[in-house]
């Protein structure tokens, strides 16, 4: 399956617009940019972990 095409982002816009409101959509949005912010800063956080556990490793043995 392929991207997703133009017509297909105006639909879920429209769905989504007629469940949440158009009120609540700017909430929602920016509470998925927060929660996705959180996981990008978690995992770069996780990733700099695994760094420095080998090094961590080495000098206790």
């Amino acid at each position: 399956m392929g991207p997703l095409s133009g017509g297909s982002l105006i639909l879920i816009a429209i769905v989504a617009l007629l469940i949440f409101g158009p009120k609540k959509l700017p909430e929602l949005g920016k509470a998925a940019g927060s929660t996705l912010r959180e996981f990008k800063n978690a995992t770069k956080g996780l990733a700099d972990d695994d760094d420095e556990k080998p090094n961590t490793q080495k000098e206790k043995a």
